[in-house]
This record gives structure tokens, C-alpha cells and sequence, in this order.
């Protein structure tokens, strides 16, 4: 059974359709990453799935129910990592997880939550002295404290230092291994690469394409082949890089040359991404 399953999805704001009949599908203990520019509808899709905000046509269910008739024992199975939160500046991290974790009927053990997002060291500290980095490692703790079945990544590492966000991956993982179903969006596309078991992107309100990052980077994108001839920078771009380097080694190799600062770069995520996306 699929842990969210969409079918024409449509929503407009006055004239403006932000979502103009998408489908998808996540499958339980799958990391799905939705992807877009700024505008893309995105956002309008994640409060959907959330109960946050009403569609106008389509079908929704998220783990077996329709969000806009869920009650609080499905609230209690997702968990929820705005892009911003508001959280109260005079309790410690221990003590905001605690009172979050009040709210469910069986929540995680607050000191395993905070030993899960690596604030250990910050467990006694007041929420204004946090860095920018450990109040987003807070805001996913906030997420997960409840011991969701599903949980929604909203820009989870904006603000993070390149270790940081390492480590936050790390817990992503942890989390896929332990069974969670997870949605994730993200501007950062290697993050996307990282992370995800497949991808969707959207852009316009449509989705533009859909599949894993591996399915996505091979053939849309051609290979960059870069070398040194004469002193002057080559580059070639196709997309049967095997049979082309075989042949520019052959020549070389006859003609008793190297290749010189020979480069093979393959196309990533965010080739595919800003292909998909331009005007």
C-alpha cells in the first residue's frame, strides 16, 4: 500500500493555478524528493498532504486517509518540518521536546530524539542562544518526536554548515532504515541526489518529470568530455561517452600523446533539474 497516493491534484488562487492536475504516488519507507523553482507549487502540495490547506479537485490519501476529513489519531502518524518555525526562546531543547511530545500518545524518548538530530551537547540550552543550524536540528527533532509514520522535510537543512548537513543526511538514512516514509523538498540538488529514492519536479503546477535520480541523469543530459590539445582546452559533449573516449585514447595513443588533464563529467541531478526548469 502506498503511503501517499495523489491523482489530479488541482489548485488556483483566484486566476493563478498553482497545481494543475499532478499525480503521484510514495510508497511506505520510500525518500521522495519534490523539486521545483520558487513558484513551482510546492508548497501548495506539501499543506495539501498535510491537512494544512484544501484542494479543489483530485484525490489525496496519505496513509489511507483523506486530509481534509483526518482526525487527530492520523495526525499523530505524520510529522511535520516547516521552513520556519516559532519556537519559545526561554525553554531549553530537552524542554521543547518535552512539551511537544505531550501532545502524542506514544512519543519517542525525548533524550533518544535529541541524541537522533546531535544536539546532545546543547540538550540544556535555551532556544535563543541556539545557532541558526541548531534550531533547524531542533525544528526536525520537533518532527520526529512524535515517532511518526511519515514525515515532511520542508528546506530541512537551510542554514546548516556543509558538516552539519552531513549529518543530517545521516539521519535521513537512519530514518528510511527504521521503516519512515519520508517527503522531502529541497533547493539543494545534491541533497535531492543523496537522499532520495526517486524524485518528482515541478514546475508551472505540472510535473516535468519523475523518477529516480539515477533514471533522470541518464541520457537527458550528454557527457562532458574535457582534455588538453596543443595547449588549448577541448570540450565535447555526447551522449555515448564509452565509444567517444575509446576513440580520442585510440588517436592518442597512436600518436604517442597523452590527454592531457583528460576530464569525464557525467551529468548530475542538478544538470537534469535546471534543464527541466529553464524557460
Amino acid at each position: 500500500m502506498s503511503a501517499v497516493s495523489v491523482t489530479g491534484l488541482r489548485k488556483a488562487y483566484g486566476e493563478q493555478e498553482a497545481l494543475r492536475g499532478i499525480d503521484f504516488t510514495i510508497e511506505a519507507g520510500e525518500v521522495f524528493g519534490l523539486l521545483g523553482p520558487n513558484g513551482a507549487g510546492k508548497t501548495t502540495t506539501v499543506e495539501i498532504l498535510e491537512g494544512y490547506r484544501k484542494r479543489d479537485a483530485g484525490t489525496v490519501e496519505v496513509l489511507g486517509v483523506d486530509p481534509q476529513r483526518s482526525g487527530t489519531s492520523w495526525r499523530e502518524r505524520i510529522g511535520v518540518m516547516l521552513q520556519s518555525s516559532s519556537l519559545y526562546p526561554n525553554l531549553t531543547a530537552r524542554e521543547s521536546l518535552a512539551v511537544f511530545a505531550g501532545y502524542y500518545a506514544k512519543p519517542r524518548d525525548v533524550d533518544e530524539v535529541i541524541e537522533i538530530v546531535g544536539l546532545a551537547e546543547k540538550a540544556d540550552a535555551r532556544v535563543r542562544t541556539l545557532s541558526g543550524g541548531q534550531q533547524r536540528r531542533l525544528d526536525l527533532g520537533l518532527a520526529l518526536v512524535g515517532d511518526p509514520e511519515l514525515v515532511f522535510l520542508d528546506e530541512p537543512t537551510t542554514g546548516f554548515d556543509p558538516g552539519a548537513r552531513r549529518t543530517a543526511w545521516e539521519t535521513v538514512r537512519n530514518l528510511r532504515a527504521l521503516g519512515k516514509t519520508i517527503l522531502l523538498t529541497t533547493h539543494y540538488l545534491d541533497e535531492a541526489e543523496q537522499l532520495a529514492d526517486r524524485v518528482a519536479v515541478l514546475r508551472d503546477g505540472v510535473i516535468v518529470r519523475e523518477g529516480s535520480p539515477a533514471d533522470l541523469t541518464g541520457g537527458i543530459v550528454e557527457t562532458e568530455i574535457r582534455f588538453k590539445r596543443g595547449g588549448e582546452d577541448v570540450v565535447e559533449r555526447t551522449k555515448d561517452p564509452t565509444r567517444r573516449l575509446h576513440e580520442l585514447t585510440a588517436e592518442a595513443l597512436a600518436r604517442g600523446e597523452e590527454l592531457a588533464e583528460l576530464e569525464v563529467r557525467r551529468p548530475t541531478l542538478e544538470d537534469v533539474y535546471l534543464e527541466l526548469t529553464s524557460e
